[in-house]
């Protein structure tokens, strides 16, 4: 039974890595369950054995760079600093993160927009655990006293979010120019403490 698992678990890693290589080379549109099957010399029926749709082998293959990304995050939410440069650090951080990750492959953008299309529950997801790590900076900020106390630190977060969405969605960016981007951030960063700061 161990050995069937094992067995099954390469099998899928394999089609991930397949899969991952086909979309990074022809775009995800472009990449059929046939393909895929035919570069791992593996019947179609097979490969559906494995997952049942292209979407949801993207979804597994963003769901494997999670824990580098949550690993990222935790660096920042536990680096000692005070809460608004931990704050700061955060959202800069993952400025920076997207755009490089669009900058090396438009393929990752066209990935990216399929799975928050087709399943925006992966979004909501990710955007969940991003909440859970703003509260505790929100925390420290308040225990601090620098930060206003509020009674719902999760709508907080979540507004937060709203005001920084353009910085995490490529498509909502007006150009391709990291300086100009990091310009705007720091304005709107500038205004959310404004209004975060203990009154």
């Amino acid at each position: 039974m161990e050995h069937k698992i094992a067995l099954r678990e390469a099998t899928s890693r394999q089609i991930l890595e397949a899969a991952s290589a086909r979309f990074m080379h022809y775009g995800y549109a472009k990449t059929t369950m046939a393909e895929i099957a035919r570069d791992l010399n593996m019947s179609t029926g097979n490969l559906y054995r494995f997952f049942a749709s292209k979407l949801d082998i993207a979804t597994e293959i963003a769901m494997s760079h999670e824990a580098a990304e949550d690993a990222m995050c935790e660096a920042i939410v536990s680096n000692g600093q005070s809460a608004r440069a931990r704050l700061e650090e955060f959202f800069k951080v993952m400025l920076d993160h997207t755009f490089t990750m669009i900058a090396e492959s438009r393929k990752v953008f066209e990935i990216a927009q399929a799975i928050t299309m087709e399943r925006p529950e992966f979004a909501n997801r990710r955007l969940k655990i991003e909440r859970g790590y703003l509260c505790r900076m929100l925390e420290d900020g308040i225990a601090e006293g620098t930060l206003h106390p509020h009674d719902d630190l999760d709508y907080v977060a979540e507004m937060m979010q709203c005001m920084v969405m353009k910085f995490r969605y490529p498509q909502l960016w007006n150009c391709n120019d990291l300086t100009m981007l990091r310009r705007e951030l720091e304005g709107v960063l500038e205004l959310m403490f404004a209004g975060l700061a203990k009154r």
